[in-house]
């Protein structure tokens, strides 16, 4: 990995969050508990070198990898050519920045993934959003991270990120990362998060709103609900209304509810609703 960085004259970019694994492995420890499937379609964000490219290859139908830098984005075909030979046909790369892309070809039924750890909940969370195919993932990320997002509501550790991750799917723990298989070596641990995404259905609610809503109970975590989501709601007495509506008691604080409870809360704003667009406008 060193070698082909030094020829391809690639320095790890702290910014970019490109902290590349260099352990074969842990390749192999990711490829495993990914459980995929030859009729798997599998985007990987974050390829750098192609040494997670490399084992996805050959284990699904088709790899989409969304790579940021531009010199890798353009080197990665060139690295799985020569190492992977006719497996390489079926890789497709897009260059582009994850956080922000708006749709990515292919359908793919599955995400796996060591995401830049600066942007890794932004680019998780908008992947989950455009690409409604994607059943299942298996991330790499801060070991801080993540803690929230698989924390339940009442922990320490959750917040924002475990909310509207949970809107999508369930998310558990995978297993730790060793800090020794990455170049260069990061001062943060590691850990892998698995996840499944909830049964299609019909919601009764939209994603915005409920999105919406958890912000403001979060933006100051010491608030009860009723104070929280005044500046939501135009008043306090409003936001204790949709409460109260929504069966939720207005003094509990934004990290006792979980996201079912988000969501009825966005419910109950239909008999308000007038009264919070009112006041918006």
């Amino acid at each position: 990995m060193r070698r082909l960085a030094s020829r391809l004259d690639v320095t790890p970019v702290k910014r970019l969050g490109q902290n590349f694994v260099i352990d074969a492995g842990t390749i192999r420890r990711i490829v495993s508990l990914a459980d995929l499937r030859p009729a798997d379609v599998v985007l990987e964000v974050g390829p750098g070198l192609g040494s997670l490219t490399l084992g996805l290859v050959g284990a699904a139908r088709k790899v989409v990898a969304i790579e940021v830098d531009p010199v890798l984005a353009a080197q990665l075909p060139v690295i799985v050519a020569d190492r992977a030979g006719d497996l390489a046909a079926g890789l497709t790369v897009i260059q582009a920045d994850a956080a922000s892309i708006g749709a990515v070809p292919g359908a793919p039924t599955a995400l796996v993934a060591n995401l830049p750890y600066n942007v890794a909940v932004p680019v998780l969370l908008n992947l989950l959003e455009i690409l409604p195919s994607i059943g299942r993932a298996l991330v790499m990320v801060q070991a801080e991270v993540a803690s929230r997002l698989c924390a339940e509501p009442g922990s320490r550790t959750y917040g924002i990120p475990s909310v509207k991750l949970a809107w999508y799917g369930i998310a558990r723990r995978a297993g730790l990362v060793s800090r020794t298989v990455f170049w260069p070596v990061p001062n943060v641990d590691s850990a892998l998060v698995s996840f499944t995404r909830h049964p299609a259905g019909e919601r009764t609610v939209s994603r915005q709103a409920v999105f919406e809503i958890v912000d403001a109970a979060f933006a100051q975590r010491r608030k009860t609900l009723r104070a929280a989501l005044a500046g939501w709601a135009g008043s306090a007495d409003n936001a204790e209304r949709v409460l109260r509506e929504a069966g939720i008691d207005p003094a509990l604080r934004g990290e006792a509810l979980g996201v079912a409870q988000y969501i009825r809360i966005a419910q109950a704003t239909g008999p308000t609703r007038s009264i919070i667009e009112s006041w918006r406008t």
